[in-house]
């Protein structure tokens, strides 16, 4: 990384959302990144190259025959820190899948030994069409970060998945992925979002999915009772001021159970939320509830919940323990699943964390 800031590659395809990446280039240029824009032809019918430029402070180009003799088709992707394309339409993700290297962006990702994140813009039908879907789990498979695509307007009258995620959005994983590098690469390959209000609703839709799972982390705190019935209207104080009597079960200890039912090489992360004797009640759940992990929180003012960062310890079923020091509590789940990345792949860095 160089000492005057990262040096970050911001690729531009040929799609409407062009526009929109004049926004993450601020972004990254007042948080003190060098930028380079290194735009498609189709690109620049939508937003010129002046424009970038001015925007950049960097001059710009779209082929390899610009400044050939300083082979700019090989020394930017060697040069670069993080490879950004944003907005990525279908034909350039196409395109980056296979390898082709018709411009000087399709080079520069074919020589980026860096971290690369793809944002994708496109309508639905393109985005959903089987020949985008291989060639966006090829990109992962690779170890390039595609983000989901949002949900929204998209050109014209249409509303639907395929609108280029927020510029913030963008720029929040593009640092994250600076800062990770590509000892162990991100896999944002989307989220499934099953909504539910009750532990028991949590119970099915995580068995429900556990099953094909290669990684089980169970972060919720789901309430250990629930009340034995339920009132159809408030429950009122009593005529003499006195309080009512509330009867408490015991709601299913998911993770336990999901436990029990672990298949053979599948990787189960439990975590305790303690106030008191931390080490020893953890050490208990992880043994009872047949986990390969257990990340323990302490509780407290100004501790766990309500902060912005946390500290925490790990321990393994293989009698591993691990200190996580007070950090951003966007890091301590990355060291978390660095754990687990370690137990599913033992050849891979982060088995030497």
């Amino acid at each position: 990384m160089s000492q005057q800031g990262p040096l970050v590659i911001l690729g531009v395809g040929g799609g409407i959302a062009a526009y929109k990446a004049c926004e993450l280039l601020r972004q990254f240029t007042e948080s003190g990144y060098r930028v380079r824009v290194v735009p498609t032809a189709s690109a620049l019918r939508f937003v010129g190259a002046p424009t970038w430029a001015a925007l950049s402070g960097q001059p710009v180009a779209d082929d390899v025959w610009a400044d050939a003799d300083q082979v700019p088709h090989v020394t930017l992707g060697r040069a670069a820190d993080l490879v950004v394309v944003a907005p990525a339409t279908a034909d350039l993700l196409a395109r980056a899948a296979h390898g082709l290297a018709g411009d000087l962006l399709t080079n520069t990702l074919l020589t980026a030994r860096c971290p690369v994140v793809f944002a994708p813009a496109m309508h639905s039908e393109m985005w959903e069409h089987p020949a985008t879907a291989e060639n966006v789990a090829t990109l992962r498979r690779r170890g390039a970060i595609v983000i989901e695509p949002a949900v929204g307007r998209l050109t014209g009258a249409d509303t639907g998945k395929g609108r280029l995620p927020d510029p913030a959005e963008i720029f929040a994983v593009a640092r994250l992925a600076l800062a990770r590098g590509t000892a162990a690469p991100l896999d944002l390959a989307g989220v499934d979002l099953v909504r539910v209000e009750s532990t028991e609703e949590l119970r099915r839709a995580t068995v429900e999915v556990a099953a094909g799972a290669d990684a089980i982390v169970m972060a919720a705190a789901p309430a250990d009772f629930r009340p034995a019935s339920y009132q159809p209207a408030k429950i009122k104080k009593a005529g003499d001021g006195s309080a009512p009597t509330l009867e408490l079960v015991t709601t299913p200890d998911i993770a336990a159970e999901l436990g029990a039912s672990k298949r053979p090489g599948q990787v189960l992360v439990a975590f305790a939320a303690e106030t008191h004797d931390a080490l020893a009640h953890a050490r208990d759940k992880l043994a009872r509830k047949r986990a390969d992990l257990i990340v323990v929180n302490e509780v407290g003012p100004d501790r766990a919940f309500g902060t912005d960062d946390n500290a925490a310890w790990v321990m393994g079923a293989d009698g591993s323990f691990a200190e996580l020091s007070r950090r951003p509590k966007e890091q301590l789940a990355d060291a978390v699943w660095d754990l687990v990345v370690g137990i599913l792949a033992p050849g891979s860095p982060a088995a030497a964390l």
